[in-house]
């Protein structure tokens, strides 16, 4: 998964592009569990709780490790991906 690869065929791209985006659909579901639970563990969960200094460092690790999508397009990826776990947090703990 993190080696390089280098398809040559539009066919072996799109294959890539598919094993990549299944492990990011399982890390994806393992961090929205993740954030699950520190949503049942802070005092203030959900929505309110956010902390966006948090998130804004969050973002800028990340671009140390993916300069090449820098800050400003890791950002809005990063408050989808949190949303995304909140909502299901919400749902989770009434339903």
């Amino acid at each position: 998964m993190l080696r390089p690869e280098a398809p040559a065929t539009l066919a072996e791209c799109r294959q890539a592009i598919d094993r990549v985006d299944a492990a990011l659909a399982t890390l994806l579901e393992r961090r929205a569990a993740l954030a699950g639970r520190v949503q049942r563990l802070k005092p203030v969960g959900g929505f309110a709780g956010r902390d966006l200094a948090r998130e804004r460092a969050l973002v800028a690790r990340m671009a140390e490790r993916a300069p090449a999508l820098g800050e400003a397009r890791l950002a809005p990826v990063m408050n989808a991906v949190i949303e995304a776990g909140l909502h299901l947090a919400e749902e989770d703990m009434t339903g």
